[in-house]
C-alpha cells in the first residue's frame, strides 16, 4: 500500500507539539509493516535542512488568486528517517524559522496543500491512500473530490487525523478565490459558521476521521470550539485511535542524551544518577522527591494553574520537595513561574524555552511528571515519563484518561479530575506520601515502565481504516 501522510510538522525536521512526534514515528512503522510510506511538509529554514542534502524531485508554480509563487518537491536523498521525506519549497511563503504565527499563514499552508496535489498529479500513479494531519492540511479532501484540476485522484481516498481539534483553520470567503477552479455549487461544503472552516471541510470531505485518542473522540462531541453536531453528525466514519511512541528513541538503556543508561533492571540506580545531574543544573537537592512539567506554558496545558500550585505545594512542603519547569507559551505564565524564583532557590527553578536533550534528561531524572492539562487529545509526556520511570501526574481528560489509571487502583499513576490548583496540590501530597514508601513507589514504576505504548500496536489500526476506505471507493 502506498500511503503520503501530509504535514504541517514531522520530528525531527520541524516541531511544536505532538503533531510532529506523530508524523515522525507513524510513517516509519508503516513501512516496516511491508507499506511504502511518503511524508510530505513544508520546507522551514531549520537545522534539519541545512545538515541534510536533497534532490528537487518536482517543480512548478501555484497559482493563489492573483498571485503566483514558484515551488519545488525536494526529497532527502537517504530515507534515513525510515520513510520517503519530501520537503515542499516555496521560498517566497516558508523560509523562516518558525512552523506558525505569521500574518499569511492562511496563504503559507494553502499554498502548500496545492504545490503537494500539484505533485502528486504529476506522478504516474496515485497513491492508495492520503492521511492529512489537522487543519493545516484540511483543504486537501475537497480539492481532491471538487477541484477540476484533481480530476485524476478524485477516488483516492483521504482521512483526516485530528491532533488537536480546538485549532481549525477559520479564512473569510473573501479568499475563497485562492483555492483552484470548482464548481460553485459545492461551496456550501466550505462553510461553517459563516466561514471556511478548514478542519470542518476535512471532517465533511475524508473518507474517514480518526482522533488520537478514544476518548478525545467522545469528547469533541461535546467540546470542540463549535464543531460539536458536525463530529456527532460523522461519528460513523469516525474512530479513536491512541498515539503510539518511537520506543527507538524514547528508549531509557540506550537514550544518548541521558547521563546514564538504565532499564527496568536497574532503573533504581539508573534513575538516582540522572536526577542528581538534573539537580546540579538546576540547583536541587537530590535527596527530595523532583515533580517536572515539560510543555507549552497555555491555559489549555493547565499552564496558568502552575505559578500558583507550584508555590502552594512549595509552601506546604517547606523545602520537601523540589519543582522543575521547562516550557514557553503565554509570557504572562511565564513571568509568574519566574517570579517564584527568588522565594524558593534551592527547591524550584524554571528553563524558559524548549531543549531536546533537556527534556529527555527530565524524563529520566524526575520522581513524578505533571499534567494538568484542561485539554489533551492523547498526550505523549505521560507515555515518555512511563517508559523512563518516573510517574505522571495527570487530569483525567482524553489520551490521559486512557492511558493513566490511578495507583489507588493498582494503576501507573495519579489522577485528578478537575483543572484545578486544589487537586494539583492534592495530588502532589499525594506523591510526597508515596515516595515516602519506596516498596510501593518502585512497583508503580515498573508497572509504567513495562507498559506498552509502541508504534507497532497502533500502525495496524491505521493501516485497517485505510482498507475500509478504500474499500468505499
Amino acid at each position: 500500500m502506498e500511503i503520503f501522510h501530509i504535514s504541517a510538522e514531522c520530528y525531527p525536521i520541524a516541531k511544536v507539539g505532538g503533531l510532529a512526534d506523530v508524523v515522525g514515528a507513524l510513517p516509519k512503522y508503516q513501512n516496516n509493516a511491508g507499506n511504502l510510506v511518503r511524508v510530505v511538509m513544508p520546507c522551514y529554514d531549520t537545522k534539519f535542512k541545512k545538515e541534510n542534502h536533497f534532490e528537487c524531485v518536482h517543480w512548478g508554480h501555484v497559482k493563489l488568486g492573483n498571485f503566483n509563487f514558484p515551488f519545488s518537491i525536494l526529497k532527502e536523498k537517504t530515507d534515513y528517517l525510515g520513510f520517503e521525506l519530501y520537503l515542499v519549497e516555496i521560498p517566497e511563503l516558508f523560509d523562516r524559522k518558525d512552523v506558525y504565527g505569521y500574518k499569511d499563514d492562511i496563504e503559507r499552508f494553502l499554498s502548500f496543500q496545492i504545490a503537494s496535489l500539484d505533485w502528486i498529479i504529476a506522478r504516474e500513479d496515485a497513491p492508495d491512500v492520503i492521511n492529512c494531519h489537522d487543519h493545516h492540511t484540511g483543504l486537501i479532501p475537497f480539492m481532491m473530490l471538487y477541484c477540476h484540476k484533481y480530476e485524476k485522484i478524485r477516488n483516492t481516498p483521504s482521512m483526516i487525523t485530528i491532533h488537536n481539534g480546538l485549532y481549525q483553520g477559520q479564512f473569510g470567503f473573501d479568499k475563497l478565490y485562492y483555492l483552484p477552479e470548482f464548481d460553485l455549487a459545492h461551496v456550501k461544503v466550505l462553510e461553517w459558521d459563516n466561514c471556511i472552516n478548514s478542519l470542518a471541510v476535512a471532517v465533511k470531505c475524508a473518507g474517514a476521521v480518526t482522533t488520537v485518542s478514544p476518548s478525545y473522540l467522545n469528547e469533541i462531541n461535546y467540546f470542540s470550539n463549535g464543531l460539536e453536531s458536525l463530529f456527532n453528525l460523522v461519528r460513523y466514519k469516525s474512530k479513536g485511535i491512541l498515539n503510539g511512541i518511537d520506543i527507538e528513541v524514547w528508549d531509557p538503556a540506550k537514550d544518548m542524551m541521558l547521563e546514564k543508561n538504565y532499564s527496568i533492571k536497574n532503573f533504581e540506580k539508573g534513575k538516582q544518577q540522572n536526577k542528581e545531574k538534573l539537580c546540579s543544573l538546576f540547583n536541587l537537592d537530590p535527596t527530595k522527591p523532583l515533580f517536572s512539567f515539560i510543555g507549552r506554558l497555555l491555559e489549555e496545558k493547565g499552564g496558568d494553574l502552575l505559578p500558583h500550585a507550584a508555590a502552594l505545594a512549595l509552601s506546604e512542603n517547606y523545602q520537601q520537595i523540589n519543582i522543575l519547569i521547562l516550557g514557553s507559551g503565554n509570557t504572562a505564565i511565564e513571568n509568574q513561574l519566574n517570579s517564584l524564583l527568588h522565594d524558593y532557590k534551592g527547591n524550584y527553578n524554571t528553563f524558559i524555552g524548549y531543549n531536546e536533550e533537556l527534556a529527555h534528561l527530565i524524563y529520566a531524572g524526575s520522581d513524578f511528571l505533571l499534567m494538568p492539562s484542561r485539554v489533551e487529545p492523547c498526550g505523549l509526556n505521560q507515555m515518555y515519563s512511563l517508559r523512563y520511570g518516573t510517574i505522571p501526574i495527570v487530569r483525567r481528560t482524553g489520551g490521559l484518561k486512557d492511558t493513566v489509571i490511578d495507583f489507588g487502583d493498582d494503576g501507573n499513576g495519579i489522577c485528578h479530575d478537575q483543572a484545578t490548583v486544589g487537586d494539583i496540590c492534592y495530588s502532589i501530597q499525594r506523591a510526597v506520601n508515596l515516595y515516602e514508601d519506596k516498596k510501593h513507589l518502585n512497583t508503580i514504576r515498573k508497572t509504567g515502565m513495562n507498559t506498552d505504548h509502541s508504534w507497532e500496536r497502533v500502525c495496524q489500526e491505521y493501516i485497517e481504516m485505510y482498507k475500509l476506505i478504500i474499500n468505499k471507493k
